[in-house]
């Protein structure tokens, strides 16, 4: 009998396909929303609606310098997980309760959003930056935060199921 992914492994594939739609420069990022077992909205990082993407006119942070991580009021992208709950406050879509899959942890502007929309479960692969305050911040606030393992992935291509 074959096995099915988890889902978490399952989200988080998607979340570094989303990724690939990113128009950052520096960082491509992915992120998605669940709610019951079910994908509610998904976001990448990029300019906001209708601006120039740093794809055609260069990054701002790149040109002064700026590490990543800081400075973020310079940056002309949203963040993946604020385009993700974004898009479902635009849809009417509820994600009280819904578990956000990124790529990245997120920072602490993130973390304050996430909060605020009601998640309670953040699942996330690689660290940013070295940042933790938003993890600390979610941890603080009650959010359930997990370290995606990486070899999780891994073992879909060498096992069958």
């Amino acid at each position: 009998m074959e096995k099915r992914i988890p889902l978490d492994d399952y989200f988080m594939e998607i979340a570094h396909i989303i990724s690939k739609r990113s128009t950052c420069l520096r960082h491509k990022v992915g992120a998605i929303i669940t709610k019951d077992k079910q994908i509610i909205t998904t976001g990448y990082n990029g300019a906001a609606r209708g601006m120039p993407h740093c794809l055609d006119v260069g990054c701002l942070r790149d040109e002064k310098n700026i590490p990543s991580g800081e400075r973020h009021e310079i940056c002309r992208a949203v963040h993946a997980e604020q385009n993700a709950i974004i898009q479902a406050a635009r849809q009417g879509a509820s994600i009280k309760g819904g578990t956000l899959y990124c790529t990245i942890n997120p920072c602490i502007i993130c973390s304050k959003m996430i909060v605020n929309a009601g998640i309670t479960r953040v699942v996330y692969e690689e660290e940013y930056s070295g940042e933790q305050k938003g993890i600390k911040f979610l941890e603080d606030a009650g959010v359930k935060v997990e370290n995606y393992e990486t070899d999780r992935m891994d073992r879909y291509t060498t096992e069958k199921f």
